[in-house]
Formats: C-alpha cells, structure tokens, sequence
C-alpha cells in the first residue's frame, strides 16, 4: 500500500506567468536540485528538514498551477496532444515524485518535527490537490481534445484521457458551480481527516507493564528482549512484534483480555469521531453525484462494479466456511476448558476475541505439530532475505545488487538496484526498511514513491518504491528470526515492489500497482504460494546457530498446516469486509455497535466491552474505503494465477514467470485486469482452485 498519485485537472484563477510551458520549463527550478540523491536517476532525497519541506511544497504547488493554468486557458479549437495531454502527463510525473517524498517522511522519518511538518504540508498538497481536481476548464481542455482528435496518440493514451474525463465527472465537474463546490469542500475535508487518522495511529505508543508470571507461557527469548519499568515490570508496546507473541502464547487470559483490550482501543476517541465522519460525508458526495450510496460510487470504477455483487460474494462465501469455522470452534473450546481445568481459571463455555490467536495457535500446534517458536530459529532475516530476493530474481529474470554508502532516511534501510537480467537496463530501485521505531508506520506496507513513466524528455523514468515492515528486532544474544506469518507478509509486501518496478506504462496514472482497486492485491497474494511449498521454503531458511535445513517432517508439518484455522480466518476477513461495506451504505452509523454486531453474526462472538476495531482500522481511511472485500476477491485470481500456470508448469519455471511478469506485471494499469488474466491464463479466471485453497469441496 502507498498513496496513490494523485492526477489534477486545472481552471485559470491567475494569469499564466509564461506564455508557454516550455518556457516555463527553462525557468522553474527543482526545489530539490541542491540536494538531489547521487543514486543513478533516483530523485528522491532524504536530506530534509522542516523548511525544506514546507518550501519544496510551495514550489511544487507554484509550477503545477503554472502548467494547468496554461492548459486552462487554452481555446477549444487550440487544444492539442502536446499542449493538453502531454502537458498534464508530463505534470504527473514530476509531481508524483515531490509529492511522495514530502509525504512518506510522515511515515518513516524517525525526527518527530519531520513528521509532524511531513503531515502539516500533506494536509495543504492535498488540498491543493482537490483544488486541481476540481479545474473545469482543464476539464472542458480534455473533453475538447477527445472530441477533437479521438484517434491521435496511443492505445494507453486514450485510455489516459477517457480516464481523466471519467474523474473529472466523479469530481462532479459536469454538475451547477454551487454543487462543485459542496464537493470541494467535503474533498477537502475527507483529506485532512484521513491525514489525521493516519497520524494518531503512527504516533501511538501505548505501554502495558506486566509481571513475568503474567506473561506465562510466553517464549522465554522474547521475554529476554522486552524492557523493563522501575518496578520490575515488563514493558510490552501494542506494536505487532510484541503483541501479536503475547496473544498467541501467554496462557494468562486476564493477560490477553488486557492486552486485547487495549489493542482494540487505540485512538479510540479521536479515530471513531473521525471515521464516523468521513462516512457522513463520503455518503452526502455520493448523493450529490447522483450515486445511491458510496459503495456504489467507488465499485463503479472496480471489477466488481456493484456493492450487491459484493455482498453476494461474501455471503456465499461465508455460508460455505461455516461449516469449518463451527467445528473449529467446538475445538477451541476443548482446548479452553482442559486449559482452565490444568490452571484453575474461570471456564464460562465462550470464546472471546483475547481467546482467538491464542487457541488459533494452539490448533496449529496440537493438529499440525507445528512449533512456532522452533521454526522461528530456522527463518533468521538475513537468511530470509538473501533467498527472497534470490526467488525473486530467477523467477522474473531480474538482477538485485545493493547499493553501499547512499543517503537513507534511518541507518536500519538498506538501497537495491533493479536490472533486467536480458536487457542489462536499470528498471528502478527499492528501498526496505523492516524493523518498528518510534513514530513510524504500525503495519506493512509498499509504497510507490517514483513512478516508472515516460519523462518529459521522453526518456523512461525508472520506478523507487519501498518496502517498510515491523518484524521482530534482533537482540544481543539472536538475530532478528521471523514467524512464518511474517516470512509470508515479507514475500507479500515485495511482491508490490516486483509490481511497482516490473511495470512498463507510458503514463504515471497507470504506473506500477496503479490497477483496480479489487485486483492489486491478487500479484502479491498469488506470490504468498512460495512460503507453502518445499523448495522456496529451503532456500529461505537455515538455523540460526548451525546452519542446518529445516528437517523435511517440519516442512510437510508447515505446509500441511496452511488450511488451519482456515473458517475462522477467513470469516475474520469477510467480517472486516461486510463490515467495509455495511458503513459504506449508510448516511450516518455507530460503528463499534455495528462492528460488534457483524462480528457476533460472523465469528459468533461480540466486540470486547469498549473497544472500537475500526479506530485502528487503517484501511478504511488510507484508501481502501468500501473496498477491502477486495483482499478476499483477489484470492479467486490469485489461486486461479498459481495452480493453472505455476503449480502445473514448474513454480520456479523461468517461462512461466518471464509470461507472469509480461502479462500481469509489466501493463500497470495500462490495461484492464480482466485483460491481464485471460492474456496469462488463456481463458477468463474461475473460482474452484480458491475454494480448494480454503479446505472447500468446489463442486459441493
């Protein structure tokens, strides 16, 4: 995940400073050119400060109305390819660039003032970036143009326009001023709620203190690493390496309830006032566009294209998990009573959301013999990485090399150069950055911060993304090892980065992961299929002390142990996206009363007392709104991608990966995803190798 570049439409407010743009282009100055990165073609910089910032936003704010004002006050008869479309285009690729350094810095920068200045100058891009949005005549520009000259320029270059006039329209540009502006400012407003729920779950640093009896049950290592208070105590964050360990193993259930509880409850008071509103408002400019709700309005630009289609969806998905998720259940409970038999806690019949990961992993454990901890010891970091990224060069063709002694924004993040193994041709670079710090981003996350497009210059801009994540730090005594599940995100989040980088498109609209909404999920989760099988496994793991392989009975275990838990898992996914949904048809809703009434329908338990999951649920302000369905819907295509072409043909297949990365990787968004299946798999996709993945009978 990375904020999407955001494309502007313009109207003339002031007199063009130049007459021309390209005399504008011999005049303007980058705000970055003293400080410019010394890495071969990548602009970014991480030399900043909060002045730097603040006037590199003025002056990129300053050049973009430059150039829309001179595409708005172009006539009608006067438009041309060169003077709209190629002047916007060109816009967008040197925008996205300033635009995605300034804001990352809110994420990753480990200076408090950088942040907080990343945020203050997100908050007036974006909106100047609605303002642009919001340009008629640019608009009225691009309709004049298409009308003009409808078979000038290339396939993807109409695609750029219809697409441009297509958001223009959601902008409500062909509706009366008085309702253009109404949407302006609910824009606006969205904008700055969304960079604020952002930034109260960055800066949250809750501490709970606990003692060691308390965290009973818990791998002796992980309570060696944990600080400790003036009393003894132990410190324990709500960040995921240290939560996620104590809700799995920690026998105390006091312990997991107030854990649990809290984890639940961060930002809960300024994060549900602000969700609630962005609802309000997300519905009120679906009805002033004439759409019944806003999950219509979203869905309409996505694969699915209507929200009913969705809900039918996840509902027949739901009906067939049930089934699994009940004798899971029956399980658990088992597992409960033997447990507060054995230690003497309070058995009440019930499982609760503290109780879940803990007899999730405890399944995993007694059904599959899978010991967590001890397969931790085979997946140290730098094991795990070497052999990532050795897969991923052998399966796309490409070349990684690091690059040594470069400007990095924390001393942790490490530079690679991208070359294709062919061609010899730089294809970009990545950035990782993959241990929690203060301040920085909770979760794990790609984001594009170049995109791959064709400059100004006409020459190819190379694609920068990063990859930041929150693994397990190492200690004095142990390198960082991973859980499996973390092996899994880091294959996952890496596989945006091979999209980011591995796409070709001309425009920047379109660059990288630039794809429906409902289908960018599907190349990454498609690559998770490599953390299952025997051989990638084996390349990516060695023990931490002898070097030794994982024994061949602890891989079959592992891999045997992939439909685990698999009912209520997966219904833990369609209740977060039933739930995405559900408020995304609403003009007003109480969302911790709704969240623990879908949960009570989904799971068959409620929300713990005072808690408000969708405070913290990042995605349904970054982006994701009405949409995170998609992460379940994208699995029919990505489970349709692996068992058709790489389960048959060889999941190391040098032909097979060379067509994966022609076909679904290289358009972007260029193309439409349906377009990007039938070219890879030779026929439209279907869903029966995505209910077998999840333990279903397909013909059932």
């Amino acid at each position: 995940m990375g904020k999407p570049v955001l494309f502007l439409r313009a109207r003339a407010l002031l007199k063009p400073a130049f007459n021309t743009l390209s005399a504008y282009y011999r005049h303007y100055t980058n705000p970055f050119a003293d400080i410019m990165s010394s890495t071969k073609d990548n602009k970014l910089i991480w030399k900043l400060t909060p002045d730097i910032i603040k006037k590199s936003a003025d002056d990129l704010m300053t050049k973009t109305k430059t150039v829309y004002d001179t595409v708005g006050a172009l006539s009608s008869e006067s438009v041309t390819y060169n003077s709209v479309v190629k002047a916007l285009a060109d816009n967008d690729c040197e925008y996205a660039v300033v635009r995605n350094n300034l804001d990352f810095m809110q994420h990753v920068s480990p200076d408090k003032d950088l942040r907080n200045s990343s945020v203050e100058v997100d908050k007036k891009l974006s909106e100047f970036d609605v303002e642009m949005s919001m340009r008629q005549d640019v608009f009225d520009a691009l309709v004049a143009f298409e009308k003009k000259s409808s078979t000038d320029g290339s396939t993807e270059s109409k695609r750029y326009v219809e697409r441009m006039i297509k958001l223009g329209r959601r902008n409500g540009l062909h509706l009366p001023t008085d309702k253009q502006q109404k949407i302006k400012e609910i824009k606006k407003r969205m904008s700055d709620l969304s960079i604020d729920f952002s930034k109260n779950l960055n800066e949250e640093n809750t501490i709970l203190t606990f003692t060691e009896e308390e965290l009973a049950g818990v791998p002796e290592d992980f309570l060696k690493s944990l600080e400790k208070n003036e009393d003894g105590k132990l410190k324990v964050s709500l960040k995921y390496p240290h939560y996620f360990p104590c809700m799995k193993k920690a026998r105390n259930p006091e312990t997991r309830k107030k854990l649990e509880t809290a984890f639940n409850s961060r930002c809960l008071k300024p994060n549900t006032a602000i969700l609630e509103e962005l609802v309000e408002l997300r519905s009120q400019k679906a009805d002033i566009l004439g759409f019944p709700t806003h999950a219509a309005f979203v869905l309409d630009m996505r694969m699915a294209k209507d929200p009913e289609k969705v809900r039918t969806f996840l509902v027949d998905l739901a009906q067939k998990l049930r089934p699994l998720q009940e004798q899971e259940v029956k399980v658990y409970l088992e597992y409960k009573k033997e447990e507060c038999d054995k230690y003497g806690y309070e058995y009440d019949g019930k499982i609760h959301y503290w109780d879940l990961r803990y007899y999730m992993t405890m399944t995993e454990e007694r059904q599959y013999a899978v010991d967590s901890n001890l397969l931790k010891e085979y997946f140290p970091m730098e094991v795990v990485t070497t052999g990532l990224l050795d897969i991923y060069q052998e399966l796309l063709n490409l070349k990684f090399t690091q690059v040594k002694d470069v400007e990095v924004w924390h001393p942790e993040v490490t530079l690679y150069s991208v070359v294709d193994r062919e061609s010899s041709n730089l294809l970009g670079y990545f950035y990782l950055d993959l241990y929690p710090r203060e301040g920085k981003y909770g979760h794990a996350a790609c984001f594009g911060l170049q995109p791959g497009c064709i400059q100004p210059d006409g020459k190819r801009q190379i694609t920068v993304a990063a990859m930041v994540a929150n693994f397990t730090k190492p200690t004095e005594d142990k390198p960082a090892l991973l859980t499996h599940d973390e092996v899994e995100t880091y294959f996952h989040e890496f596989g945006h980065v091979m999209h980011q980088i591995c796409a070709q498109s001309e425009f920047a609209l379109f660059s990288g992961t630039s794809v429906e909404r409902d289908f960018v999920e599907a190349p990454s989760q498609m690559l998770e299929n490599w953390c299952w099988e025997k051989e990638p496994l084996q390349r990516m793991s060695k023990h931490y002390k002898t070097g030794e392989a994982i024994p061949d009975h602890l891989l079959d275990k592992l891999i045997k142990s992939r439909i685990a838990n698999a009912g209520m898992f997966n219904l833990r996914q369609i209740l977060l996206g039933m739930f995405d949904q559900t408020i995304h048809t609403q003009k007003k809703v109480d969302t911790a009363k709704l969240f623990s009434e879908i949960s009570q329908e989904y799971l068959g338990f409620p929300s713990t007392e005072g808690t408000n999951m969708s405070a913290s649920f990042g995605h349904l302000a970054g982006g994701y709104d009405a949409q995170y369905y998609g992460y379940m819907w994208s699995e029919v295509f990505c489970m349709d991608m692996f068992y058709t072409r790489f389960k048959k043909e060889g999941i190391m297949s040098p032909k097979v990966g060379g067509d994966y990365r022609r076909c679904i990787l290289q358009p972007g968004g260029s193309i439409d995803a349906a377009d990007m299946l039938r070219n890879f798999l030779g026929r439209d996709p279907t869903p029966e190798a995505f209910l077998i993945s999840k333990g279903l009978n397909p013909n059932a």
